[in-house]
C-alpha cells in the first residue's frame, strides 16, 4: 500500500471507530430502559439507586425511595389478554412519569411494580407524593377494545439510607408497600 491509501485507510478505520462506539453506547443505554415503557429497567433503576445512595452518604441530601404495586392489575391480564395489560402498564407509567418531577426517577422493578427515587424529599413529603400517586393510578380509566381498564395502586416509602446496598433498599420499600397495601384493605 502507499502512504496515501494507508492515510485513507486509517481514516476509514477512525471513522468506523466511532460509528462502533455510538452504537455502544446507544446498546448500553436502552440495555436500562424498559423498552415497553420507556422508564428504567430494573437494572438501570438499580444502578440509579446506587448512585442516589452514594450522593445521599456524601452530601447528606435528603430522598426517598417509593415501591409502587398495581392492585387488581392480574385480573385485567385474565379477563382481557396480555396486551391490554401492556396498554394499562404503559398507562400508569405514563401518569407515574408526568406527576413527579423531571428530578425524579422511575423504574419498572418487575411485572406491575415500579420503584421511584424521590430527590430532596423527607419521608412526610414522600408519604405525601405516594398517597397522591395512589390516587392518580385509580383514576386511570383506559378505554381498550370496548372496555374500561383501571386498577389501583399501593405505594411505600422509605429514606433512602446510605448504610443499605440497592437491593436492601428495595427490599425494605418493598415491606412497606406490603403494610400499606394491609391499611389498604383494612
Amino acid at each position: 500500500m502507499s502512504a496515501d491509501e494507508l492515510r485513507a485507510e486509517i481514516v476509514r478505520l477512525r471513522e468506523a471507530l466511532i460509528r462502533a462506539e455510538w452504537q455502544i453506547a446507544e446498546m448500553e443505554e436502552r440495555a436500562d430502559v424498559d423498552s415497553m415503557l420507556d422508564v428504567l429497567n430494573r437494572r438501570g433503576f438499580e444502578r440509579e439507586l446506587g448512585r442516589a445512595l452514594a450522593f445521599v452518604k456524601r452530601y447528606g441530601t435528603p430522598a426517598a425511595l417509593m415501591f409502587v404495586d398495581l392492585d387488581g392489575f392480574k385480573s385485567v391480564n385474565d379477563q382481557h389478554g396480555h396486551a391490554a395489560g401492556d396498554a394499562l402498564l404503559r398507562a400508569v407509567a405514563g401518569d407515574l412519569v408526568r406527576n413527579l418531577r423531571a428530578s425524579d426517577v422511575v423504574g419498572r422493578l418487575g411485572g406491575d411494580e415500579f420503584g421511584a427515587i424521590l430527590w430532596n424529599a423527607q419521608p412526610p413529603q414522600a408519604a405525601a407524593k405516594a398517597r397522591s400517586l395512589e390516587l392518580t393510578v385509580e383514576k386511570v380509566a383506559l378505554s381498550y377494545n370496548g372496555a374500561t381498564l383501571g386498577c389501583g395502586a399501593s405505594a411505600g416509602v422509605v429514606a433512602l439510607d446510605p448504610a443499605l446496598t440497592p437491593v436492601q433498599m428495595i427490599g425494605a420499600a418493598d415491606k412497606a408497600m406490603y403494610t400499606r397495601k394491609r391499611e389498604r384493605r383494612g
